[in-house]
This record gives structure tokens, C-alpha cells and sequence, in this order.
């Protein structure tokens, strides 16, 4: 991780967290190593020590009800950066990412950006899918939210924010943001946790994504779509 540059200054970096006590101060003590960075913690009511270990960061905390779009909304509006960096609590950015961001929203005709994807496991079944991951954000420009989306302040504004809805928010913010210009992939990986998908297994988990987003792009309401998704 670097240390201060002048990139670090007009990024704010925003983590939704809910009951993330285990996963949220590794991550504070990698983003604090790189100084200069505004932080916010924008938590969904965890009931675990995630509040605590925030507090203890120093780092900005804001509070609104569960939900990851939702939560998201919330720190971006608390932001006072240009540019707001959206990552998940069980992610890591790579080295030099300020310099990454900046390159990429510097690029004529760029609404948003965001990482490759790397998942923090051994096997095949890892490589492949990020694979897909890759090959669907370098051609179509959709990107998902665990490869740390990013977008200037304004832009994300223009766009409405991430929606009010149980998942796949990431998806419907990345195609009004495609709307305003095109979306850019910096040239190296956010390294992100398996857990998801050792939690119920790798093909089941699969699965069931593309069941869930097949049916999101045939109309079926995302209230409908969680209750698989959280089964």
C-alpha cells in the first residue's frame, strides 16, 4: 500500500458493514497505512464489536437502515471528496489504487470505474469465475460492487445513487452510470474473500446468481429475488 500522495486527498473511501467484526479492522489498518484518505463506515445496525472497531479507527461512522445501496447513499452523501470509492468489507485494493482511480476517471468520455477482479482462493473454480467477472466488465462495462466501483461525486449524483433494493443495486447503479459515459477497468485486481461462495459451495453459488440475475432482467422484483438469494 502507498503512503500519502496527492491522489489519496480526493478519495473517499465508503464500507458497508453489517456485523463485520471480524473482517473490518484488517481492512481499516490496510486503508490507514495509506494516508490522506477520507474513510467512512456507513453500518446497516450491526449488533457485534463493528461500531466499535470504527470508533477505535477514528474513521467516520454513519448509521441508516440495512440494506447495502442504502447504506452507500448514506456515506456518499456525508462525503467531502470528489471522488467516492465504494468497497466491500471483505476486500482488499490493490497498491497505488488512488493513482489507478484518478487514471481511469481521467479518461475522456468515463462516467465510473472499477478493479479486476481476484477472489482470495486456491482452485479452478476461482480462476474461471473470475475470469467471467473479468470478460463481462471489459466488454459490456458491468462491472459488479465487490470489484470496488468508483465515480466522481457529481457523476454519481447525476446517476440517483445506488437504488432502494435488496440486491443486485450494484448492477441497476453501473447501467444508469453507462448512461452518462463509459465505464473504465484499471489495470489490476481487488483481491476479495471466498466466503460466499465456500459458504454454500461454488457451482451452488453460481447458480444461484445467475438465476437471480436472469430473473432481475426479466422483470422479477428484487423483494422477490432476495428470498433466494438469502436462502
Amino acid at each position: 500500500m502507498t503512503l500519502t500522495t496527492p491522489a489519496t486527498l480526493h478519495i473517499s473511501i465508503i464500507i458497508p458493514t453489517l456485523n463485520e467484526e471480524h473482517n473490518l479492522g484488517r481492512l481499516l489498518d490496510a486503508l490507514q497505512a495509506c494516508q490522506g484518505l477520507e474513510i467512512i463506515v456507513a453500518d446497516g445496525g450491526s449488533i457485534d464489536h463493528t461500531l466499535d472497531i470504527a470508533r477505535n479507527h477514528g474513521v467516520l461512522v454513519v448509521s441508516s437502515p440495512a440494506g447495502r445501496g442504502c447504506q452507500q447513499n448514506e456515506g456518499a452523501e456525508k462525503s467531502s471528496t470528489d471522488i467516492l470509492l465504494f468497497l466491500h468489507c471483505d476486500s482488499r485494493l490493490p497498491d497505488s489504487f488512488p493513482e489507478l482511480v484518478h487514471a481511469v476517471l481521467n479518461r475522456p468520455g468515463t462516467a465510473a470505474g472499477s478493479f479486476r477482479l481476484h477472489i482470495d482462493a486456491a482452485g479452478y473454480a476461482y480462476r474461471l469465475i473470475e475470469w467471467g467477472a473479468n470478460v463481462r466488465s471489459r466488454l459490456l462495462g458491468l462491472p459488479y460492487g465487490d470489484q470496488a466501483l468508483f465515480v466522481r461525486k457529481n457523476t454519481f449524483a447525476e446517476a440517483g445513487g445506488f437504488p432502494d433494493q435488496p440486491l443486485l443495486e450494484d448492477l441497476k447503479l453501473v447501467c444508469r452510470l453507462r448512461r452518462l459515459g463509459k465505464i473504465g477497468i484499471a489495470p489490476a485486481p481487488v483481491t476479495t474473500s471466498a466466503r460466499r461462495w465456500q459458504r454454500l459451495g461454488v457451482f451452488r453459488t453460481t447458480l444461484v446468481n445467475q438465476v437471480i440475475l436472469a430473473g432481475y432482467l426479466l422483470g422479477i422484483k428484487p423483494e422477490k429475488l432476495a428470498r433466494l438469494y438469502n436462502r
